[in-house]
């Protein structure tokens, strides 16, 4: 920052909102007030300095050639026409730049406009009603001159000892003399005209610091009468907007932001809590989307229309001169708000002082009308996001969701009522907290023509949710079965613990058959997509069944078969295969293709499938190689007894591809890999001795011994 010196003449809340603006960027400052009070209400910084002494110009002048100043700033009151001719005339003689800054000016069509305080006092003669006069203490003498001025006329003045002794012997005491530091909201001007009974309430147009736009607004709602003094005359200078931007190109100036993001609660303006009020109240500078601004804006405050966090953030850091910004954000900030993504862009910007400010999100709302706690309840959001609703609602009894629309909704209920939820109570919350607000009661099925308005909360409750825990395998006879062969339980039990699924996993079933690895997949990846690809129409319809038999939203249905049905979803996390029709190599080549760290299960009964596979791994890059023999046997009764029936042995073949080969070392025997075994050249008779050892040191076999491997190897010949 350049080392400049600013004079600054401050009768205003610009005036003093300036040297603050200022005083926090180091700015050698002098501030120059007509009265002690004034005095009072600046800020308090080291860098400034600040005087309260009248002055005529030749005593400005004289200040001037003392202090050499780089700029004088004229921010005195729009009616102290003399302060600002002797300052205009000094700054002339001195050859001191001089910089008017000017308050903003608003209109109403609710006003009776006058030129002075005569054709003021001489229109309110003819009127009948209470009049709060808002102009000051020093004309106040103008209206005595009222026929029963002591009952009909309410003074507001500022709380100076003085100006109340003052008033008081004019006539002005008890309830018509209201001493008070403005400016005031929208709110406060309504209740004191409400309070006071006024028709007609006096003001000069202040502009916007001056509290004018609130005086109209609350005006224009209580049915009251402006009359307003006009202002002198149109002056030319700069607002503080621009002042501020000048100056901070001028005097090269850092720039800070406080921004305070806040959440506005449900929506309608009584449900905004004290201090999101109050924050949005003081805000320089109020961005939103439009039903958020409309809630909370103050008139003639400045505002910004926008909702996505990088536009909101470019916008702040192109208007420097607002450096109290508030975000306003629909329901609380920490339950899907967009403050998360704005806090994260703005973490790391040490220009930036954050602060967020909580609301009461219209799910809380709706609970409260509802007359149910929330606590125990799962609460989800589907704005522009995808949840695996069904499972939701039968993990748990009650559930509370934000909704985007009634097509949404309506394909809610129409899931629900397919997966056997048709009779579970579902409650529908429309323009919460609004006027028109409405709550809808019913079953999915009753409900399943519903028309309403587009955003809606539902609260969805089900006696037998969560009564039914997420197990590793569900009985052989829950499944629709039909011809079509299936996993047995206890195979499907180890193949999906050995796929080590997470919950928001991306699953392939390849030959999917019944779907029953496919709806235990997406039962464990709740949050992720199961994908059963099968090429028979028979066992599509079965999976599709027994899909919506265990309520799993999250299984979609490929029709087709591997490795060609795989081209257009998404990489795979894991990918279990109980067929591949004599694909098995494309089938490997293809999901490794689509994501070199995938994790493989296989089920194979044949020694040749099995060897197929360990051939392949041999091949290509695999850790975390492993092989398990199922052996399974049931128990028959046979007369008294019970007998056990054996079923066909099961390899369980697992592992991780990785892209990257691991080097062996030559001198370490346990860090033995599979290229430097090639397994075409192995007789079954010479897999004895080392060949087989170091097999079962790259794979886990389980259950599988050496022996036993060559035992089989001996059979299949």
């Amino acid at each position: 920052m350049k080392d400049k010196k600013i004079l600054l003449y401050a009768g205003t809340t610009e005036g003093r909102k300036l040297a603050s603006y200022l005083g926090r960027r180091g700015v050698r400052l002098h501030v120059c007030v007509a009265t002690a009070y004034g005095e009072s209400l600046l800020p308090e910084e080291k860098n400034i300095t600040v005087t309260h002494d009248r002055m005529d110009s030749g005593q400005m002048g004289e200040f001037m050639r003392v202090f050499e100043p780089d700029y004088v700033i004229d921010a005195t009151h729009p009616y102290a026409k003399e302060v600002t001719k002797n300052l205009k005339s000094a700054c002339e003689v001195m050859r001191v730049p001089y910089l008017r800054l000017v308050r903003g000016s608003e209109e109403t069509k609710e006003s009776i406009c006058v030129e002075n305080m005569d054709e003021a006092i001489k229109y309110l003669e003819k009127t009948e009603g209470n009049i709060l006069v808002t102009t000051g203490s020093k004309e106040l003498e103008s209206y005595t001159r009222l026929t029963d001025y002591e009952s009909r006329v309410y003074a507001r003045v500022l709380s100076i000892g003085q100006v109340a002794v003052n008033c008081e012997e004019l006539g002005f005491s008890g309830r018509h003399l209201i001493c008070m530091q403005g400016p005031f909201s929208t709110e406060m001007n309504r209740a004191m005209l409400k309070e006071y009974d006024i028709a007609y309430m006096v003001t000069k147009e202040s502009g916007l610091a001056g509290g004018y736009p609130q005086k109209c607004q609350a005006a224009l709602e209580a049915g009251v009468k402006m009359v307003v003094i006009g202002r002198p005359e149109e002056e030319e200078g700069m607002n503080f907007e621009e002042m501020s931007k000048f100056l901070q190109k001028e005097l090269e100036l850092d720039n800070h932001w406080k921004v305070t993001l806040v959440g506005i609660g449900a929506g309608a303006r009584d449900q905004v809590t004290l201090e999101a009020k109050r924050c949005c109240q003081e805000a320089e500078l109020l961005i939103g989307a439009g039903r958020m601004i409309e809630a909370v804006a103050e008139v003639g405050q400045t505002i910004y229309e926008a909702y996505r966090p990088d536009e909101i953030i470019s916008y702040i850091k192109e208007n420097p001169e607002y450096e109290n910004v508030t975000i306003a954000l629909s329901g609380d900030t920490g339950f899907y708000s967009g403050a998360k993504k704005i806090l994260e862009l703005m973490k790391d910007d040490p220009q930036i002082e954050t602060k967020v400010v909580p609301g009461v999100s219209s799910i809380i709302y709706f609970a409260s009308k509802l007359g149910v706690t929330w606590e125990d309840a799962a609460l989800v959001s589907l704005h522009g996001r995808k949840e695996n609703l069904m499972a939701v609602i039968k993990e748990n009894k009650k559930v509370f969701a934000l909704v985007s629309n009634a097509e949404e909704i309506r394909q809610i209920l129409t899931k629900m009522t397919e997966y056997g939820m048709g009779e579970v109570t579902v409650r529908i919350g429309t323009e919460l907290s609004y006027k028109n607000e409405e709550i809808q009661t019913g079953t999915a099925r009753s409900l399943l023509h519903y028309k309403g308005e587009n955003l809606a909360v539902l609260y969805i409750e089900n006696e037998s949710g969560g009564e039914s825990p997420v197990i590793p395998a569900i009985p052989d006879d829950t499944f629709v079965r039909g011809d079509v062969p299936m996993t047995k339980e206890e195979v499907r039990s180890i193949s999906i613990a050995k796929l080590k699924i997470k919950k928001d996993a991306v699953v392939y079933d390849v030959g999917a058959g019944t779907g029953s690895i496919s709806v235990e997949a997406a039962m464990v990846a709740t949050q992720g997509n199961v994908y059963a690809i099968e090429q028979k129409v028979e066992a599509q319809e079965l999976i599709r069944e027994n899909a919506r038999r265990m309520h799993v939203d999250n299984l979609h249905v490929i029709e087709g078969m591997a490795p060609e049905a795989l081209e257009e979803l998404p990489a795979p996390d894991c990918v279990f295969i109980g067929g591949s029709k004599g694909k098995l190599y494309e089938i490997l080549d293809a999901i490794r293709k689509k994501n070199p760290f995938v994790r493989v299960v296989l089920n194979a009964i044949s020694l040749e499938t099995m060897m197929q596979v360990l051939k392949y791994t041999e091949e290509n890059e695999i850790e975390e190689a492993e092989v398990i023999q199922v052996a399974v046997s049931r128990a028959k009764k046979v007369g008294s007894y019970h007998m056990m029936n054996g079923q066909n042995p099961i390899y369980v073949i697992s592992f991780t591809s990785r892209p990257a080969k691991k080097e062996a070392d030559p001198e370490n025997e346990d860090d033995f890999v599979l290229e430097e075994i090639n397994l075409d050249e192995v007789e079954p008779e010479d897999m004895t001795g080392d060949i087989v050892e170091d097999i079962t040191k790259v794979i886990s076999v389980g259950d599988l011994t050496p022996e036993k491997i060559r035992e089989e190897m001996e059979e299949s010949e």
